[in-house]
């Protein structure tokens, strides 16, 4: 169930309807990146790991009619070290202000957020040199204070990296958060380190040359054209190509008139370096120019080996 607060007039002359903060935090490994990414695709403007001495400077660009900004979503935890004990305080003043902050509090168990910390290889910025189990508990204690203070807290125990922005389009942004576009996201990843959880559709290209093989390609990726070049020789991935694009050009419509707004399309080859990144990059080139496509590409595996 979400709580939702009267957001009109402060009876300090202030309009809150006229500017949208949104305060996201909570639990390391809780999904607050996939939160962000869905308020950025809603047009707002985001900024991730802002310490809370530096959120009063971005409300100050609320009072400014020419800044242009009107909505926005921050990220704010325990990445801030010292600061963020003094993220409470800020956002009481914030609200003094008028600005009345929307706070989003993202949580999962205890299993879950140790299960997401060994998936993603991350230390635990509350146990850089010890154990996960004692972040996260360091963690929920830190925290517990501001859960209460919270206007919305969600639990993403059960949720993917999709459903988690599906559910804060669905229950945070709602109308507003309609831009008309599908949100989509490319991930490249290596079968080796495992395919991501969150992914709609997956493509394995490891059919295509594999430039691991040449001693002269294999420290690079397959951002570099030497790479591009290899892989995308002779006609195998012409071929590809020239099927693959008109199938997404007839998926990604059909998702929106589905009702889906969010999509994420996972490309592995064996290490997640080259044959990945390049077919990525030009799936990305496709849809450069589509208005009803808002795309993100996301290299996972790329630094792992």
């Amino acid at each position: 169930m979400t709580e939702t607060r009267d957001r009109g007039d402060d009876g300090r002359g202030h309009d809150a309807r006229a500017v949208d903060l949104v305060v996201i935090t909570g639990y390391s490994g809780a999904g607050k990146s996939e939160a962000i990414a869905a308020f950025e695709d809603g047009g707002y403007f985001c900024v991730d790991n802002l310490p809370p001495r530096m959120i009063s400077a971005l409300g100050e660009l609320f009072r400014h009619e020419g800044s242009g900004v009107r909505r926005a979503a921050i990220v704010s935890d325990v990445r801030g070290g010292d600061y963020f004990e003094e993220l409470v305080e800020v956002l009481g003043q914030l609200t003094e202000a008028g600005l009345d902050p929307t706070v989003l509090f993202l949580e999962a168990d205890e299993a879950t957020l140790l299960d997401r910390f060994k998936e993603t290889r991350r230390r635990h910025p509350l146990a850089p040199n010890g154990r996960v189990l004692e972040g996260i508990r360091a963690e929920r204690e830190v925290l517990g204070p501001l859960r209460l203070a919270a206007d919305i807290v969600m639990d993403t125990s059960d949720l993917t990296g999709a459903m988690l922005r599906r559910r804060v389009v669905t229950e945070l942004l709602g109308p507003k958060g309609a831009s008309g576009k599908l949100a989509a996201t490319i991930i490249t990843f290596g079968f080796k380190n495992g395919p991501p959880r969150e992914a709609d559709l997956v493509l394995d290209v490891r059919f295509l040359p594999n430039p691991h093989y040449r001693e002269d390609l294999r420290p690079l990726t397959g951002l570099d054209r030497k790479v591009v070049d290899y892989v995308e020789a002779g006609e195998l991935a012409n071929e590809f190509y020239a099927r693959l694009f008109p199938l997404l050009d007839f998926l990604l419509p059909a998702y929106v008139t589905e009702g889906k707004t969010h999509l994420t399309v996972a490309i592995g080859c064996t290490g997640g370096r080259h044959r990945s990144l390049t077919v990525a990059e030009r799936i990305a080139e496709h849809f450069a120019n589509h208005d009803d496509v808002s795309l993100r590409v996301v290299h996972r595996d790329v630094e792992l080996d």
